[in-house]
């Protein structure tokens, strides 16, 4: 029998499948190309609540949500996983936990997203202060970038805030990472005594891209935030990774900031679907292909993109054109399909016709 969604009353609303497909119709996630936290949670996420455990999150008592911290974990490479409710969260907990006693600075890109677009908690909650690097070659950090702004802060030196953690992000504006740069960095700051956390939001993005496992790149890192929302399509929920310890005092900083749950299992049944269905299930691959496809036609109309299309994100220049992102926007709009950026977001349930209407309004602008 399809699962039922009840209203307030107790009484069957619709089933699952039938309030899945209402976003996959025009108007909604199927012609949304905005983000990849815009999709809608399959029936099969849907099914997974209703088998969820209902014990206490707070407690660490909530076999759901061991599941899925413990199998990500192990996907990882690291020894323990801790579910947090946001990626937003996952960054702030991360690095509060590796930030033991100012002064400190944290290294990061300039472009970094607990930078720019996390409200600037990660330096509220720490006092920390942000070293931020611009990269030579516009697309990711390199150990010679960040090399200059180390402070090694070993006690010769009391003017200088020391750098304790280098901070790094893959995917970063849909561009990868590569996995020999990662590692030079961590080795580096681990000779150093300088731990190094990875916003690894869209790592799943990077190793389907690269063809290299979770484990190959988040074993260099000390933390690691990586996101269930954000490509795989579960409607909340984040992890952070790290050893046995690091997890043990990360548990008690979620739970400072108000992070802990009574009953997680709800929304981690759901994050453990999405692991197995979008990213072990190989649906990555596709979206990636997807995002090409539209960034090779919007080069074949005589336009330009701002970053190569790596993984799943298009990003469209508008110079030199008679048109501009309202414009896009606007046809878009009267097309069916909804964007509200220069940045265009593949994920996995964006539909052919989506698509194809994004792709004439591409012809249609840049020919007019």
């Amino acid at each position: 029998m399809a699962s039922q969604v009840p209203n307030a009353g107790g009484q069957p609303l619709a089933s699952a499948e039938s309030r899945h497909n209402e976003w996959l119709s025009p108007g909604g996630a199927a012609y949304d190309f905005r983000s990849d936290v815009r999709t809608s949670p399959t029936p099969a996420m849907l099914e997974a609540i209703t088998y969820a455990s209902l014990l206490d999150g707070i407690q660490d008592s909530d076999p759901s949500t061991k599941k899925l911290e413990e199998h990500v974990a192990a996907m990882a490479g690291h020894e323990a996983g801790l579910w947090v409710v946001s990626g937003t969260m996952g960054n702030l907990v991360s690095l509060r936990t590796l930030l033991t006693q100012p002064p400190y600075s944290i290294i990061c890109d300039e472009r970094a997203h607990f930078l720019n677009n996390e409200t600037g908690g990660v330096f509220a909650f720490s006092g920390a202060v942000p070293q931020p690097v611009r990269p030579s070659n516009g697309k990711y950090l390199t150990l010679e970038d960040i090399l200059p702004h180390v402070k090694l802060g070993h006690g010769e030196k009391v003017h200088a805030v020391p750098t304790r953690v280098i901070a790094l992000e893959n995917t970063l504006r849909g561009m990868v990472m590569p996995l020999a740069e990662t590692r030079r960095i961590c080795e580096f700051a681990h000779a150093n005594e300088i731990k190094v956390h990875l916003d690894g939001a869209r790592l799943w993005e990077a190793v389907t891209a690269t063809g290299s496992s979770l484990a190959d790149y988040a074993s260099l890192f000390d933390t690691v935030t990586m996101c269930f929302s954000k490509g795989l399509g579960a409607p909340a929920g984040a992890i952070v990774l790290g050893n046995k310890a690091t997890i043990r005092h990360a548990r008690w900083v979620r739970q400072s900031i108000g992070g802990g749950i009574r009953q997680p299992g709800l929304l981690t049944e759901a994050a453990f679907v999405a692991v197995r269905d979008t990213f072990e299930g190989k649906k990555l691959a596709k979206t990636h292909e997807v995002a090409s496809r539209i960034g090779r036609h919007w080069e074949a109309c005589g336009a330009n993109l701002l970053y190569p299309t790596e993984t799943n994100m298009v990003w469209l220049d508008f110079t030199g054109q008679q048109f501009g992102l309202a414009d896009v926007i606007a046809k878009g709009k009267e097309k069916g399909i909804t964007l509200n950026r220069d940045r265009l977001v593949i994920h996995y349930q964006i539909s052919e016709a989506a698509v194809q209407i994004l792709m004439d309004v591409m012809t249609e602008l840049t020919r007019s």
